[in-house]
């Protein structure tokens, strides 16, 4: 997925919780919302010396996927039968080919930057994502779409910054909680939709800090607080 289509899910995906437009940029929307989050870095390619992206960076020797795969069809990566003489020598014909496999992307498509991907579509500097579509910045979800800097997390939709959850949509910020919607700031709850600032609590609306209000007193606490997260994120 390249930059001018992640600029379209990134405005999707604020559309969606903000009501407007993302105000950044890629980097930016790195630096902001995924700076906690284990991401793919960037190393080179022993093969080619062009850029490739490893989940993994503790490795002397990177080769990415497809080049692995050329490699095999071209001459194998078998070698010969030869006498061992010693486990230095074993290490020494170890190290010839052992390089750490990069872009590991499978039964995927228009993935770019990532690493472990399985059954996706539109993924970037993603890892350890399967059956998503529409990912930007996030490390080992599931079955979600438009999802921005998350983690540990799955069947979700239009979420930012949701972490160890599932079945949350259209949130900001939630932490270890389930079937989220329309809320921000949110741990260890359950059942929760149109809540802000509030943990430990299951089948509520229209909560704020764990306080009961109804929908007209709410809505317009809602609005003061996204014009306030929208004037930080572009402070």
């Amino acid at each position: 997925m390249h930059e001018k289509q992640c600029k379209q899910v990134l405005d999707e995906i604020f559309m969606e919780i903000f009501e407007q437009k993302c105000p950044l940029n890629l980097e930016e929307a790195l630096s902001e919302f995924a700076f906690d989050i284990r991401l793919p870095n960037k190393v080179i390619d022993a093969v080619d010396g062009k850029e490739t992206w490893a989940s993994s960076i503790n490795s002397n020797k990177y080769i990415s996927q497809s080049n692995m795969e050329k490699y095999d069809e071209y001459k194998g990566w078998m070698r010969p039968k030869k006498e061992l003489n010693s486990l230095d020598e074993i290490i020494k014909l170890w190290n010839k080919i052992n390089y750490t496999t990069t872009e590991r992307i499978y039964d995927s498509v228009n993935v770019s930057k990532s690493d472990t991907i399985y059954n996706c579509e539109n993924v970037y500097r993603s890892q350890d994502c399967r059956k998503s579509k529409n990912v930007i910045f996030s490390d080992g979800c599931g079955d979600s779409e438009y999802i921005l800097a998350c983690q540990r997390s799955g069947n979700s939709t239009y979420c930012i910054k949701v972490d160890d959850s599932g079945n949350c949509s259209n949130s900001y910020s939630v932490i270890c909680s389930a079937k989220i919607s329309n809320s921000f700031f949110i741990q260890d709850c359950n059942s929760l939709h149109e809540c802000m600032f509030c943990s430990h609590i299951s089948n509520r609306r229209y909560c704020i800090a764990n306080m009961q209000f109804d929908r007209n007193e709410y809505m317009p606490i809602k609005e003061k607080l996204i014009k306030w997260m929208i004037s930080q994120f572009i402070r």
